[in-house]
């Protein structure tokens, strides 16, 4: 197995800075997600335009909504034949188009 590159000082502190922007961030989309101030759609939306949106996995999503736990949220995932280790970009533009219709009511 290779090495990791060696970083300067500075870069690893660069990408420290990086990876502590981005964990923020899913953070605040997931409290977001939890008091209902996001929805789905607008999610699907931002991981157009933002990487960081776009690298979240769904199941972490899901889990984020109110009314669906851990369990419920696998369950439906399982239902809908997506794998546990989807990302919301490799879901595709239809599911995007309309999330809310495969959530139970």
């Amino acid at each position: 197995m290779p090495l990791p590159p060696e970083l300067s000082p500075d870069q690893r502190q660069a990408a420290l800075a990086k990876a502590g922007a981005a964990r923020r961030l899913r953070a605040e989309l997931k409290d977001k997600l939890k008091m209902g101030s996001t929805s789905l759609p607008e999610l699907f939306d931002m991981a157009e335009s933002d990487e960081t949106v776009a690298k979240m996995k769904v199941l972490t999503v899901l889990e984020s909504l109110p009314g669906l736990g851990k369990v419920k949220a696998r369950r439906l995932m399982e239902e809908l034949s997506i794998s546990e280790s989807r990302r919301i970009r490799g879901l595709g533009q239809p599911a995007a188009r309309d999330p809310a219709q495969a959530l139970p009511s």
